[in-house]
């Protein structure tokens, strides 16, 4: 596969290149959004690897050819994930499930649409991925979040909490994230179980984002929320997902919605006439059915760097931190670092001058993601190990100063 009898460093030195110049949001952005182009970029949510050599082969393939107008869906592109999700993840998918959506987060928002009308209660567990609170503020719904219990890094929910939420609040829609970002949590069959019997007895559908399910870096494996129990609750649930953050194709615009239950799928079916937008990128295509077809050895080689990162992060900042605490990654390639210890009552005034000023990082800030957040940084590990190094050099050089 993809050039990968090599070994960690090899994989490395051909596959990270230099991506400044590139028009690449990571790194061509940080003098608009940060005011400084010399930070090491550690925040948005891609990759600096390259795609696995079949999806750049296939894309060659397409491209020689020459002519890039009206395209159908290849079958062949609906079967490839198909087949991923049932001997990676169990999850046998009906081809007539599967709906389109151009990228997860846009998928989010046309199911508030389909799924409330303004003023209705929308919950999510906060700290949470940002845009999830745009998804309901933005359109005119009301957030409601319940926020996840941190025991020393590491988050568990409150069933309790979440369900007087929902009931209180008159809840229309759950947004779950699966695996959880920011904190890594991969969450077990018992936890799903609880929150959908809750949202099931309620009559609250769920919006399940699952687009980390295949970085898994921890024991837990992921478990696709709508498989659970034989599929006891896929009537509520709406699965979003895509191959963009697992082979770093993100710009490939391309995303999948499934859909087990019938009515919620005419509902889909409804909205997405209104929007007349049902099919993805031609390009798109070619590039995530070679991914899912030929990826699975350049995956395992870039989730081992990934947890060699981790490792490397969580030794030095126990040693050399130790008033931060690294919450476990069980998925994701996100850590989640919390930096309160060193910033005292200055916790969210100083936050800035500690991290881009003194550490000289671009991150994802804690207080982006909601209730939970102030006080915590996002940092990005699915890069080469060199600039992971130079991050925690750069907090450790930041807490001595």
């Amino acid at each position: 596969m993809g050039g990968i009898n090599m070994n960690k460093e090899e994989f490395i030195r051909e596959n990270c290149p230099d991506r400044h110049g590139t028009n690449c949001s990571k790194w061509d952005i940080l003098p608009t959004k940060y005011g400084d182009p010399d930070l090491i970029s550690m925040w948005v949510a891609d990759m600096d690897f390259k795609a696995p050599r079949e999806v750049t082969e296939a894309l060659r393939k397409k491209v020689d050819f020459g002519i890039y107008g009206y395209s159908l869906t290849p079958d062949s592109y609906y079967q490839s994930f198909i087949k991923w999700e049932k001997e990676q993840h169990g999850w046998e998918i009906q081809r007539d499930w599967i709906r389109f959506a151009p990228g997860v987060v846009t998928g989010i928002f046309w199911c508030m649409h389909m799924l409330t009308k303004p003023g209705d209660a929308a919950i999510i567990n906060m700290p949470v991925y940002y845009p999830f609170h745009h998804a309901i503020e933005d359109i005119d719904r009301r957030l409601i979040y319940s926020e996840l219990v941190n025991t020393g890094g590491i988050y568990t929910i409150d069933f309790e909490d979440f369900e007087k939420k929902v009931v209180d609040n008159d809840v229309k829609v759950f947004i779950l994230c699966s695996p959880h970002n920011p904190v890594g949590r991969v969450w077990t069959e018992d936890e799903l179980r609880r929150l959908l019997e809750i949202c099931k007895k309620h009559h609250v559908t769920v919006i399940s984002d699952e687009i980390h399910h295949d970085l898994i870096i921890g024991k837990h494996p992921h478990i696709p929320t709508a498989s659970i129990d034989g599929g006891k609750y896929s009537d509520i649930i709406i699965t979003l997902t895509a191959a963009s953050k697992t082979f770093n194709l993100a710009g490939m615009k391309n995303s999948f919605v499934i859909i087990p239950g019938e009515d919620l799928r005419n509902q889909f079916d409804r909205l997405a006439v209104s929007l007349h937008e049902d099919t993805g990128n031609m390009l798109g295509y070619y590039a995530i059915e070679a991914a899912y077809t030929y990826g699975r050895e350049w995956l395992d080689t870039v989730i081992s760097i990934i947890r060699d990162n981790y490792e490397y992060a969580l030794n030095r900042i126990q040693a050399e931190l130790p008033k931060a605490i690294l919450s476990p990654l069980e998925g994701t390639y996100l850590a989640w670092l919390d930096l309160s210890g060193y910033l005292g009552k200055a916790e969210e005034s100083g936050m800035k001058d500690f991290v881009q000023e003194k550490a000289r990082l671009a991150v994802d800030y804690g207080q982006w993601f909601g209730a939970g957040g102030n006080g915590f940084i996002r940092l990005n590990l699915a890069t080469s190990p060199e600039w992971v190094e130079k991050a925690i050099d750069g907090l450790v050089k930041a807490s001595q100063s």
